[in-house]
């Protein structure tokens, strides 16, 4: 019988739909609530465990009280212990106090629900000790932890408790949050956690787009293209990145780098939007997204653009995505990947798609 350490932060992930940017923080998350934000992790840790039951019944869980684990684990009847004691509010200690109080040669696995702070709490306890799994659960996950969806999060634990899955050193990354949200990325290595290993379903850590020559021309000549093809009428949400806001600057427009911006008849009309406004913006209005992937990852959505949400992505529709990537960043990806959070629409999405490369031109590139 394997034993996985299970660690939900119920307050994970809160932050993005409503465009924060994160959930570090009291403060920030009064914010979050106060704006409609609601709670996504004990979704994503339930896809996690319906998918490791289906795959196997061959495991326990060492898990927290109440909202960190316990109840979801409860609701499949699984066999548990709990650590901690049930909490309204909760916040990192409680996250250290569950990974500090595991007895360590009984894990073979802890497994959390959170974003890039949950994984930075984690490492501070347990190190490189235990083999860490991440869920996708947070806002900001620039860490090479995750898996790329809490269903191949599954795949990966089955695949290591019973078939021997190497285990690899990655990389704990984290940005500065108020830098963030002032539209500036400093990120910084925290450490190494010991993970797993299954490239095609474990994320790479975000690697920034490099200041080149020829990059900032390919950059331009895409963005050149976007503009000569838009559409009067028709609302642009134009997703983060620095590829992506070249096409404002283009514009003589100030876009913000990493919030979402709305575009009409090539004027900026709204600024650094939350899900909410882009579905009352869009509401009886022909759309378009304009996405770009995250280098190193290769995420079109779900990573630092959840206010596009699988909600609103289903009222633009599908056929009305355009991908824009610089030649480089497309080369330094093996594929793109989604995780909107809604499996159906993962579904959909993935495929083939044309990606905008340079002027007028196109690259097929596979979506999974």
């Amino acid at each position: 019988m394997k034993t996985i350490c299970f660690i939900v932060n119920p307050i994970a992930g809160m932050g993005g739909a409503v465009g924060l940017k994160g959930t570090d923080g009291e403060t920030v998350l009064k914010k979050a609530q106060a704006l409609g934000a609601k709670p996504t992790a004990h979704k994503r840790a339930d896809d996690f465990l319906s998918e490791l039951e289906r795959m196997t019944s061959k495991f326990q869980l060492v898990t927290g009280a109440g909202k960190m684990g316990e109840d979801v684990a409860r609701k499949h009847g699984l066999s548990f212990t709990t650590i901690g004691k049930r909490k309204d509010k909760t916040a990192a200690e409680d996250t250290k106090e569950i990974a500090r109080n595991i007895k360590v040669e009984d894990i073979d696995l802890l497994v959390f629900c959170g974003g890039d702070g949950t994984a930075r709490d984690i490492l501070d306890v347990v190190n490189t000790n235990i083999p860490v799994l991440g869920v996708p659960t947070g806002v900001k996950m620039h860490s090479a932890v995750f898996a790329v969806n809490p269903k191949a999060a599954a795949r990966i634990a089955s695949r290591f408790l019973w078939e021997e899955l190497p285990l690899k050193e990655v990389e704990i990354m984290d940005v500065d949050e108020t830098a963030f949200r002032k539209g500036r990325l400093s990120a910084q290595l925290y450490g190494y956690l010991l993970t797993p290993y299954e490239p095609r379903l474990i994320q790479g850590a975000k690697i920034a787009s490099p200041v080149t020559e020829t990059e900032l021309h390919n950059q331009a000549a895409i963005a050149t293209y976007i503009i000569d093809e838009m559409e009067s009428n028709i609302l642009y949400i134009i997703s983060p990145g620095t590829t992506t806001r070249t096409i404002a600057d283009l514009l003589d427009e100030q876009k913000t780098l990493l919030g979402v911006d709305l575009f009409l008849n090539k004027k900026l009309i709204k600024k650094d939007v939350n899900e909410q406004q882009i579905l009352n913006a869009i509401k009886g209005k022909k759309a378009k997204i304009i996405v770009t992937p995250i280098g190193g990852q290769g995420f079109i959505f779900g990573r630092g653009n959840q206010q596009i949400s699988h909600h609103v992505i289903k009222q633009v529709g599908p056929e009305n995505i355009i991908i824009i990537a610089t030649k480089q960043k497309l080369a330094s990806l093996k594929s793109l990947k989604v995780d909107t959070g809604e499996p159906g629409l993962d579904t959909i999405l993935r495929g083939y798609i044309r990606v905008v490369a340079d002027y007028r031109e196109e690259h097929v590139v596979r979506v999974e």
